[in-house]
């Protein structure tokens, strides 16, 4: 991921230090060593270019050449399409479909929940809280067959599932015991040296040394 100083990377990601859909997108630009310039946005005091850029003025956002790209989903595809190796969508059509059919229930069942976790109030970060839990402690025993979420081999359902696996402690998720394939799972992830790449310094801060 590192380039040298007289050459510049053609891509440059902005990114939030602590945005959920931005981790994703780059978990998938370290696991390809895509060379990126990545961009740390505060969300409190974002640049103009980004609302230049992306009109929703959101992150994550990427520009490659003349291309700008928004939404983490359509970023992470593209990546995988304009550099395919290692692949990280299955080859055949049903099972991409399946894949995109899991990152639409990640984002709508599970992602629309983290404003109501980390700014709701009282009630409804509760109510959010506990909805999460309960999901991913369903899809758990899916883990005990399968070693990633589309089966062996890690993809970009494993890399959406990932940052928010990492802010269960942070948010104050405790998964049941029945959960367990789902916490070795996620510890699996953890060790990839992708995902330790991944993390912000702010990222890295949400869990403690002895996790």
């Amino acid at each position: 991921m590192t380039t040298p100083a007289a050459r510049k990377p053609i891509m440059t990601l902005y990114s939030g230090t602590m945005d959920s859909y931005s981790h994703r997108t780059r978990i998938v630009l370290h696991e390809k060593d895509i060379e990126c310039q990545i961009v740390e946005v505060d969300l409190n005091k974002k640049p103009r270019e980004l609302g230049e850029l992306n009109p929703y003025n959101q992150v994550p956002a990427m520009v490659d050449r003349d291309l700008v790209l928004y939404e983490s989903n359509i970023i992470n595809e593209y990546l995988d399409e304009r550099l395919p190796h290692p692949p990280l969508m299955p080859v055949d059509p049903v099972s991409r479909a399946r894949a995109r059919l899991m990152l639409v229930r990640f984002d709508r069942d599970w992602y629309s929940l983290i404003p109501e976790i980390t700014g709701g109030d009282k009630r409804s970060a509760t109510r959010a809280r506990h909805a999460l839990r309960d999901g991913i402690t369903v899809i758990s025993p899916i883990f005990k067959e399968q070693a990633f979420a589309m089966g062996e081999e890690f993809s970009l359902v494993d890399c959406s599932l990932a940052p928010l696996l990492w802010r269960l402690d942070h948010w104050g998720i405790e998964l049941p015991r029945q959960a367990k394939p789902v916490l070795e799972y996620a510890e699996r992830i953890f060790t990839r040296k992708s995902f330790k790449l991944s993390l912000t310094e702010a990222e890295r801060a949400l869990r403690s040394p002895s996790r």
